[in-house]
């Protein structure tokens, strides 16, 4: 068995014999030289593990010239791709973290275009030939939206509750109520910020109620700031007291500190008017004189990944000119997105047709469905067997962290297919060329046909006729 296996290995190409002879083949036109060289290492090394490992299962095939080949050009296109690829979402979740937030609109995309391929102002004032500020470009707009005095932007919002506490807080107390000490996805959690921070956390009320008294006990020589945080993708029902933002900040006041308000995902437009739970527009949590608000660009705003940060101008200017900022700011393109997003706020029906996000969150139950309708008559022109489908009448999710428990009237398309497991059929769809992401329930492979895009319906149909 040991001299087989030695004849096998002795039989193995070198790399460079498969390169020439990769070269002679037209299927390797395009494809760079490092990029071949890389997957015939990685075949041939397969190769030699399998002889090492497994002698049962080589055969004189595996060791074919051609066959090798084969091998290393599917593996040379895979690796000519790009990681980061389209997909349908067809999970029902509008704001997905793992699918990439927030839709851009068309707007946002030509915008992005023309900065991304040209010379910019980034950091030039024109007015005044001299260097100028990348925030200016956005500051205005943010304030006339919000009614903020001041305003400055990060990479996210994470960054944005860190910079603010290291900036205002460092050294000293922030009280919070135990029952906003919350973690978001990717194990975010606002103690461990506070920590990073050089923030003392200063822990008051219990998980499910919380009293202005419990603030202003923990108040003391060595407090910095008042903080308070959007519970985000959960909620607390039941036996329950929470402090509204208003009486801390007239504790604030009566105290002289500052208070803070990480509003999460925030909100523009009042989503109220249209069937949603209310929740306090950006512009509201200002009225309350609070003295800094950080949110998202990238969920309920529709823009670009971003932590805005808007508050009394005393406070921002602390907080512009922290050494952290400058680890934290950012760059042109997410720059050129939120000014285009915002533009688009300008007009709240512009913002409601042409920002993805809020035209799925605020789409119509029947719109969905004649979407959906499309999928089935598709299937049943199919005539097959095989698959059975059900329309079902399920509910959507904002996601993202935004309106955790609101439930938005959807229709879904449910497929079964015969002699094939649900998560098999959920596997079929995710890996194809243009992956589909369902979910499951109620052991059907589920589409929501709320987050699937009009242009989207026929690669949904021509994937369920090439897996059936």
């Amino acid at each position: 068995m040991k001299i087989e296996k030695n004849n096998y290995l002795k039989k193995i190409p070198k790399v460079d014999y498969i390169y020439e002879l990769a070269q002679k083949r037209n299927e390797f036109k395009g494809i760079y030289r490092k990029i071949i060289i890389r997957s015939i290492r990685k075949i041939l090394e397969e190769l030699r593990i399998l002889i090492i490992t497994d002698i049962t299962k080589v055969d004189k095939d595996l060791l074919d010239e051609t066959n090798i080949l084969d091998k290393v050009l599917k593996s040379s296109i895979s690796a000519m791709k790009p990681n980061l690829v389209k997909v349908i979402n067809a999970t029902g979740v509008i704001i997905h973290t793992n699918l990439g937030r927030s839709l851009f609109s068309s707007k946002i995309i030509e915008n992005l275009n023309i900065i991304a391929s040209n010379y910019s102002n980034l950091e030039f004032d024109l007015k005044t030939g001299k260097r100028g500020s990348r925030y200016k470009c956005i500051e205005q707009i943010i304030c006339d939206l919000t009614g903020a005095e001041s305003a400055i932007v990060v990479n996210n919002n994470a960054a944005a509750v860190l910079l603010c506490l290291n900036s205002l807080s460092k050294g000293k107390e922030a009280v919070i109520s135990r029952s906003e000490l919350v973690e978001i996805g990717g194990s975010f959690r606002i103690p461990d910020v506070m920590e990073t921070s050089g923030t003392i956390m200063r822990e008051v009320g219990t998980t499910n109620r919380t009293h202005l008294k419990d603030y202003e006990l923990a108040v003391n020589e060595q407090t910095g700031i008042l903080l308070k945080v959007h519970q985000s993708n959960f909620g607390i029902i039941g036996f329950t007291s929470s402090v509204d933002l208003i009486d801390i900040v007239k504790l604030g006041k009566k105290y002289k500190l500052p208070v803070m308000k990480d509003a999460g995902s925030g909100y523009l437009i009042d989503l109220s008017k249209y069937g949603l739970t209310k929740e306090l527009t950006v512009s509201e949590i200002i009225k309350t004189g609070v003295d800094i608000v950080t949110f998202s660009g990238d969920k309920l705003i529709g823009g670009p990944q971003a932590g805005i940060i808007i508050g009394k101008k005393k406070y921002i200017e602390k907080i512009k000119y922290n050494p952290l900022n400058r680890a934290l700011r950012i760059d042109k393109l997410t720059l050129a997105a939120l000014e285009a997003t915002l533009m688009l706020y300008q007009d709240e029906n512009q913002a409601l047709k042409n920002i993805p996000s809020l035209t799925m969150i605020t789409e119509s139950p029947e719109t969905i469905e004649s979407k959906a309708q499309i999928c089935i008559d598709f299937i049943e022109n199919l005539n097959c067997n095989k698959l059975t489908y059900s329309k079902l009448y399920l509910s959507s999710r904002v996601g993202g962290g935004s309106l955790p428990v609101e439930k938005l009237k959807s229709c879904c398309v449910g497929l079964k297919i015969h002699g094939m497991s649900v998560n098999k059929i959920y596997n079929h769809f995710k890996n194809q060329e243009i992956p589909i992401i369902g979910r499951i329930e109620n052991d059907f492979f589920i589409m929501d046909f709320r987050t699937v895009k009009q242009n989207e319906i026929l690669i949904i149909c021509e994937t369920i006729k090439k897996i059936v």
